[in-house]
C-alpha cells in the first residue's frame, strides 16, 4: 500500500486540524462541518496529483490555450454519516465525480468492547474501470474501511482504489496494510498516537459524526 501523509509540513491543513480536534470549538457542528469539507478540499488538491490527465485546447475571448483535464473517471464514495462533509469537500474539486454512499458501524452484541462492522446500506454508481475514492474521517482499527471495501468489490472491480482519512491510529494503517491490495493509496491528513482500550483514537478528537450532526441513540 502507498501510503501518503499530509500533515508532516507547516501548512493551512494543520490550522483546520487543530479546530477540529479543540473542545471548546466542537459545540460549534456547523464550524466542525465546514473544516471537515475545507479539509476535503486540500486532501483532494494533493490526491490530485497522482490522477491521469489529458491535454485539450481552450477557445478564449484571444486566441487558444493548451492546458490539461483530469482523464479519469471518479467514483467517490463515503461512509455515513460521518463522511459526508468530507466528501462534500471532494465533490467541491471533483465535481465531475460519480458518487456513492455506504453505511458501516460498530455492532456491539454482547454491550461490551468487542464488536463487528455491520455493512447495511448502499448506493454507489458503477466502479468497474474507474478510480475509487473512498472517503471517511476517521481510521481506527480499519474495520469499517476494510469491510466497506469487501462490500463495494462485489459491485465490480476498480482501476485505481485511493482512501482518505483525516485521521488514522498506527494499528487501523496496519490492518488496512494486512488486507487490502498492495496498489492502494492511502492518503493521510494527520497520525496519531494509538488505540486506547475501547479502541479509539489517541489523541483523536471524538465521534466525527456526532460533531457533526448531533448525538445518535
Amino acid at each position: 500500500m502507498q501510503i501518503h501523509y499530509l500533515s508532516e509540513g507547516n501548512s493551512v491543513l494543520n490550522h483546520f486540524l487543530g479546530q477540529i480536534r479543540n473542545i471548546t470549538i466542537h459545540k460549534d457542528s456547523m464550524r466542525f462541518r465546514r473544516n471537515i469539507e475545507r479539509i476535503g478540499e486540500i486532501m483532494a488538491y494533493e490526491l490530485s496529483k497522482q490522477l491521469h490527465y489529458k491535454t485539450i485546447e481552450i477557445q478564449t475571448p484571444l486566441g487558444i490555450k493548451q492546458t490539461t483535464e483530469i482523464k479519469d473517471q471518479l467514483v467517490l464514495c463515503s461512509v455515513l454519516r460521518a463522511g459526508l462533509p468530507l466528501h462534500l469537500g471532494f465533490l467541491n474539486y471533483f465535481d465531475n465525480a460519480e458518487n456513492g454512499f455506504v453505511s458501516a458501524f460498530r455492532h456491539h452484541p454482547n454491550q461490551d468492547d468487542y464488536f463487528d462492522i455491520l455493512v447495511q446500506y448502499q448506493a454507489i454508481a458503477d466502479i468497474n474501470g474507474k478510480n475509487l475514492l473512498l472517503v471517511d474521517p476517521m481510521l481506527a482499527t480499519g474495520q469499517s474501511i476494510v469491510a466497506v471495501y469487501n462490500k463495494l468489490m462485489e459491485n465490480g472491480t476498480p482501476k485505481e482504489i485511493h482512501i482518505a482519512v483525516v485521521i488514522a491510529a498506527p494499528e487501523g494503517i496496519a490492518y488496512l496494510e494486512e488486507h487490502l491490495p498492495e496498489h492502494c493509496h492511502l492518503w493521510v491528513a494527520s497520525l496519531d498516537e494509538k488505540l486506547n482500550e475501547h479502541r479509539y483514537i489517541v489523541p483523536g478528537l471524538g465521534d466525527a459524526g456526532d460533531l457533526a450532526y448531533g448525538n445518535k441513540l
